[in-house]
């Protein structure tokens, strides 16, 4: 570190860089969620993020500048993390930001000042970048920040140029990089050489906006968007190689360092990379877990799993054998809890998913262990890249530990094939919402080019006149619709609720002078709403007045269930975890539907109480309060909100007090008391770490429970017993079929044998081995079929048995039993049986001496075994 450099912990560069922009008039803002408002992005991925509707003109500004210090991640080259010197899944970004106030001058002036003069970089080590038709920024650093020309290198669109997608708004960018090695002169600067340069704040003049032609046109109210990377920052300030060595990283490699029992400092490159990769990716969990994300197969879930898996994984590597995640978070949350205070809040959930995923990879992984052990003991010339990918994506083998393993046994893995099912995978990733997309939506609906948007009368009316604007007829746009016609009405004003926050949309009539029109859906688009109806009487004209009347018994019933949606949550979280959170749901007439983040099943106690709790909630007679407020002002008062929701700067807030209070655009019961009755139907998972909650309220509770009576009476009716005996009854019947399925079962079996045994006779000599390929037709179970393999293969000694049946009308079973002698002539069961599987539509496969398949193709059960029988004869002599 160059003596003049003053040293800064991370914490004081966050803190100064904020109060340099306080002091400058910016409004401090905390760190939005890692899980973004904007659906549109899968998670926080850049400080500007939060600001989009912003930038987009779709919400008014409640201030003209801005700054905070964002949490991010970005996982589209997690493969690099480690390996250099700032490549993070991680990190802080920290922003200023102007919406329509102050443009270049002042942003460069200031970029400069805080640069050298709080954080007291050498300006002859400092070299800026301008796009190359930007004359207007070169100039502003050249003449008025006195940086010489040569300094200031001119780049091309791919690096200083931001647009947010086709068209939309755009603008050049100004980037200021620090000179690691300013000895080396002058005369060859080439900023993409890392290791000599670092960019750390990157200026974005957004003064574009791109239309479909390409056209660049000004923007009235010019924006500047700015980012640096706090870690990068830290590294020059700290003096260290890299940003994992900063201390903001480093306490978390030094933990995992003390319970692996390395010293990380002397420790050769690959384990480093292991440790700075554990360092990186805790600080992510810690903080994604703590935003409200679970661990899943899908979407951010995926994203946490992934990361987490990557901890174990390298963990072992550097030989810790025992759980140590949640070790880990401890000191990462004691790292940053005082910017970060939710992470001791939540510290119970973070540690708790951690040692959850932990325990559940390190069986992953046995199972991994296993496949290779399987794979290498089919002595393949090579493991493919197929099967190495499985193992390093699937098992979480790295593909170092796969190669060191084939090498014992003298087996090489294919590279190539390995790298184009990691390329598949990247791509897969870079399509998974890893950009943020800010194009102007222009195209949605010529209408919403020449329609306001509807006026949505439904919060405190049922019925109201209005005038139609406009229908769709078949997609197209139509100045009249006859009787009969499947029409799109969109009218100046409604009473109708359209779907949206997953309450489906109001049915009811537009009626008028002889006109009659049945509305079965509302639909918004663009903020018009668009009713889906049938003409049942009429002439429906455009301009036409008309009265628009919902269905009310149809919207009581959405109300019950609304409001039911919201109790839910509050016992959720009351009974089970108050970690829980909305993962979507469905508000319908006849039911609704909870989906909710948990890592377990709820007990049937925990069920019965949280129906118990809803039903007194009910009886309490909780009047419910709707009001109006800023997002801020909401979050403050701890109204729940759904993660990933795009709301607005005004929200609508929905409090039953002292019970529950959310954020919600729905419609809802006046008093709890006119839900009635709320009855749980059914809980079950529907992906990992989701659960699901089926339940009724109000009038569809006695509908559910009239079914419910009449099946009970028909089961008892055919039973011949109470209705309090069916369940014995039932018990017993399952009792009586098992019985019978385990002799239907003991009887096949017999029954192969001895077909198989018949079979004898017909084995053939293939020099000092035996074979036997046969079909033993029709109502052999697979399992059958296995046993008279084995049994064939047992009585023949030396050889192979290949049979197939057809257990029922549309399915093959197959089977191959090899022995060890056989097997020595590169005769593998479970290679061998999947290609004659193939010939009847099917597959399959198992270990060298034993293995099934199927396939779904009876017709060609015979010539895939004349195959089979060929083959055999062709790999034994």
């Amino acid at each position: 570190m160059p003596s003049q450099l003053k040293y800064l912990t991370g914490n004081q560069i966050r803190q100064q860089f904020l109060d340099f922009f306080a002091g400058r008039g910016h409004k401090v803002l905390p760190s939005a969620s890692l899980v973004p408002e904007d659906p549109t992005v899968l998670l926080t991925i850049a400080g500007m993020l939060p600001f989009k509707p912003i930038f987009l003109g779709q919400r008014e500004r409640e201030f003209p500048r801005a700054t905070t210090s964002q949490k991010c991640i970005r996982t589209n080259d997690i493969e690099n993390v480690g390996r250099t010197a700032r490549h993070q899944t991680f990190f802080e970004m920290l922003g200023n930001f102007s919406f329509g106030d102050y443009f270049k001058p002042e942003a460069i002036a200031w970029g400069w000042e805080l640069s050298t003069n709080v954080f007291g970089l050498p300006p002859e080590r400092l070299i800026v970048s301008v796009f190359r038709e930007d004359d207007e920024a070169f100039e502003i650093w050249r003449d008025k920040i006195g940086i010489p020309a040569h300094r200031i290198v001119r780049m091309g669109e791919e690096d200083n140029f931001w647009a947010s997608g086709p068209t939309g708004p755009c603008g050049p960018c100004s980037e200021i990089y620090y000179d690691f090695h300013p000895e080396l002169g002058d005369d060859s600067i080439d900023l993409e050489d890392d290791s000599r340069f670092i960019e750390f704040y990157n200026l974005v003049f957004m003064q574009y906006n791109r239309d479909a032609e390409g056209n660049l046109t000004p923007l009235q109210n010019k924006n500047i968007d700015t980012g640096m990377g706090l870690e990068r920052m830290a590294q020059i300030l700290q003096g260290v190689p890299n940003n994992y060595e900063t201390d903001l990283i480093l306490p978390i490699i030094k933990s995992a360092a003390e319970i692996s029992g390395i010293d990380y400092a002397k420790s050769d490159e690959k384990t480093k990379v292991s440790f700075k990769v554990i360092g990186d990716h805790v600080r992510a969990v810690v903080h994604l877990i703590a935003d409200g994300v679970t661990a899943s197969n899908i979407g951010r879930g995926y994203v946490l799993r992934r990361l987490i898996r990557r901890v174990v994984r390298h963990g072992r590597l550097i030989g810790i054998e025992a759980e140590f995640t949640d070790r880990l978070a401890e000191t990462a949350i004691a790292l940053s809890e005082a910017d970060y205070p939710n992470l001791r809040y939540r510290e119970k959930a973070i540690k708790s998913e951690l040692q959850r995923e932990e325990t559940r990879f390190r069986e992953t992984l046995e199972r991994g262990e296993k496949l290779l052990a399987e794979i290498l003991a089919a002595k393949p010339e090579q493991i493919s890249g197929t099967d190495a990918f499985t193992l390093y994506d699937t098992y979480g083998f790295p593909l170092e530990l796969t190669q060191e393993i084939a090498e014992e046994s003298g087996i090489t893995v294919d590279l190539e094939g390995f790298e184009a099912e990691m390329e598949r995978q990247r791509g897969r990733s870079r399509e998974a919402h890893e950009t943020i997309d800010l194009t102007v939506q222009g195209s949605l609906d010529k209408l919403a080019e020449r329609i306001d948007s509807t006026q949505f009368l439904g919060y405190s009316q049922t019925n109201s006149t209005a005038k139609v604007e406009a229908l769709l007829l078949e997609g197209q746009s139509v100045e009249s619709a006859e009787a009969g016609a499947e029409v799109r009405i969109v009218l100046d004003k409604t009473p109708f609720y359209a779907e949206s926050g997953g309450q489906i949309g109001d049915r009811g009539y537009l009626t008028g002078d002889a006109i009659v029109v049945r509305i079965e859906d509302v639909q918004k688009e663009a903020n018009i709403f668009v009713h889906v109806g049938r003409v049942e009487r009429g002439t429906l004209e455009v301009g036409q007045q008309i009265t628009a009347k919902i269905d009310r018994a149809c919207r009581r019933r959405a109300q019950a269930h609304h409001t039911s949606t919201h109790l839910l949550q509050a016992a959720l979280k009351k009974f089970v975890d108050d970690s829980v959170s909305q993962a979507g749901s469905l508000v319908a007439f006849d039911r609704l539907r909870f989906d909710f983040n948990c890592p377990r099943s709820v007990t049937p106690d925990e069920l019965q109480q949280i129906e118990d709790q809803i039903n007194t909630w009910i009886a309490e007679a909780h009047d419910t309060e709707t009001s109006v407020m800023s997002l801020a002002q909401a979050k403050t008062k701890g109204a729940t909100y759904m993660a990933g929701e795009d709301y607005g700067s005004e929200v609508r807030v929905i409090d039953v007090p002292g019970v529950s209070m959310e954020l919600c655009g729905g419609t809802h019961v006046k008093n709890t008391a006119e839900i009635g009755l709320f009855k749980i139907v059914s809980e079950m998972g529907i992906a990992s770490g989701v659960r699901r909650i089926e339940a009724v309220a109000g009038p569809a509770v006695l509908e559910y429970l009239n079914l419910r009576d009449r099946v009970v009476r028909d089961l008892s009716d055919r039973f011949k017993v109470k209705p309090e005996d069916i369940p014995e009854r039932i018990a017993g019947l399952q009792s009586e079929l098992k019985s019978s399925q385990k002799q239907l079962e003991t009887l096949q079996s017999e029954l192969a044998i001895l077909k198989s045994e018949r079979l004898l006779s017909t084995a053939e000599s293939v020099g000092e081995f035996k074979t036997i390929v046969a079909n033993l037709g029709e109502g052999v179970a697979p399992e059958a079929l296995k046993t008279a393999a084995e049994g064939l293969l047992n009585k023949i000694g030396n050889g192979a048995v290949v049979l197939g049946a057809i257990p029922d009308a549309e399915k093959v079973s197959l089977v191959a039993a090899v022995s060890k002698d056989a097997n020595k002539k590169g005769l593998q069961a479970g290679k061998f049986i999947g290609p004659i599987a193939k010939l009847c539509g099917g597959g399959g496969g198992g270990r060298p001496n034993l293995a099934q398949a199927g396939g779904r193709d009876p017709s060609k059960l015979d010539a895939a075994l004349e195959t089979a029988r060929t083959q055999l004869q062709e790999k034994l002599q």
